[in-house]
């Protein structure tokens, strides 16, 4: 139990202020679990805790209440209801039976005129109070976001693996079925030997980016054409279970490229992937290659409404994202990363009448 001439802030007056602090105080009541004020009342007035605990309670982005801070005997508060004349922006709960001084607005704000120190012992507790709730409150929303960015990337990860895991779940359907041929059961297990590496290479990307790092980029010169085709013939099953297709205005060139085949290959099932995502009654993917004497120019457009306005700006930004269900738009900052890697660029545009456009080039080996 506390008395006003031992709290931590009324401890510096003397007597005479003591005594004039002491005229205007009441001393209330309140059991376990009682409101002593709840946000949005009026501030009416300040508070000391004289025996018991309080806690104040707050809401922040996510909408749920947050303790703020919990008083304990000797402590103030509500007190910015003294300086201000608006609601409470917080509510204060009673968490054992609790004892107050409650000191009147008006009151208290006319012995702040008549006592100058009082008005530097509110002033010193406000500012206390207001470094901890800052403190407090930055905690709580970095925490906040930690939880949501653990929860983007979690459904990041489940729209990725959707499509690999759904092939898998049809060829090995249709290679258990009694009428596949040798042939169709040999074709099969290609078929899913090559979603299985596509799925460990999708959680190696996903490591290395949230690792904020990257393994060793190693790079060969090969024949980007030869790759591209082997590519779409990958592919194109696949596209095809979401009536897409390609199709290519020029044939992919035999020019030499530094690439990595396995990284490389994530940007072609992104941007693929995201166009399938932008035409759900199916449509056509076209393919474009610029080749010149410094790089070769990949264009990759989709039938689809286009990219929206509202994340133009901040398309390759990690979880920027519009319109998707389940989509966070990591699969365009892993691209971008990856194009980076293998020392190129990468862009997207809108043109009327036209779905999204992306682009991007690499150099040529020398």
């Amino acid at each position: 139990m506390v008395t006003l001439d031992a709290s931590p802030v009324f401890c510096q007056l003397n007597a005479g202020e003591l005594n004039a602090l002491r005229s205007i105080a009441k001393e209330r009541s309140f059991q376990s679990g009682a409101e002593i004020f709840k946000a949005g009342d009026a501030g009416d007035g300040l508070y000391l805790l004289k025996d018991g605990l309080v806690e104040i309670l707050g809401v922040l982005n996510d909408k749920a209440a947050h303790v703020f801070s919990r008083i304990e005997p000797g402590d103030m508060f509500g007190e910015m209801a003294v300086i201000e004349d608006k609601p409470r922006s917080a509510t204060a709960i009673a968490r054992q039976p609790t004892t107050v001084y409650f000191f009147g607005r008006t009151q208290m704000l006319r012995l702040v005129e008549d006592v100058p120190p009082l008005a530097f012992v509110l002033l010193r507790e406000i500012s206390s109070r207001l470094r901890e709730f800052n403190r407090h409150y930055l905690e709580q929303t970095l925490q906040t976001e930690r939880l949501a960015v653990v929860g983007r990337f979690a459904r990041s990860i489940v729209h990725d693996l959707k499509n690999p895991l759904n092939i898998i779940g049809l060829t090995a359907e249709m290679a258990g079925s009694e009428q596949a041929t040798l042939e169709t059961r040999r074709q099969a297990q290609a078929r899913i030997r090559k979603q299985v590496d596509r799925i460990s290479d999708m959680i190696g990307e996903i490591l290395d980016f949230t690792q904020g790092s990257q393994s060793a980029v190693v790079l060969s010169p090969l024949d980007y054409g030869a790759f591209v085709r082997r590519l779409l013939d990958e592919m194109s099953p696949e596209i095809a279970l979401k009536s897409a297709s390609f199709e290519l205005a020029d044939e992919p060139p035999s020019v030499k490229v530094h690439l990595d085949p396995k990284r490389l290959r994530r940007v072609f099932f992104n941007l693929v992937h995201n166009a399938t995502d932008a035409m759900p009654r199916g449509g056509k993917i076209f393919l474009r290659f610029v080749p010149n004497e410094k790089e070769i120019v990949t264009e990759i457009e989709d039938t689809g409404p286009g990219i929206a306005p509202e994340i133009a700006g901040k398309l390759f930004e990690a979880f920027a994202s519009h319109g998707k269900a389940h989509g966070t738009g990591l699969g365009l900052s892993i691209c971008k990363r990856i194009i980076e890697d293998h020392r190129g660029w990468i862009a997207a545009k809108n043109e009327p009448g036209r779905g999204a456009i992306f682009s991007f080039g690499l150099p040529l080996a020398v």
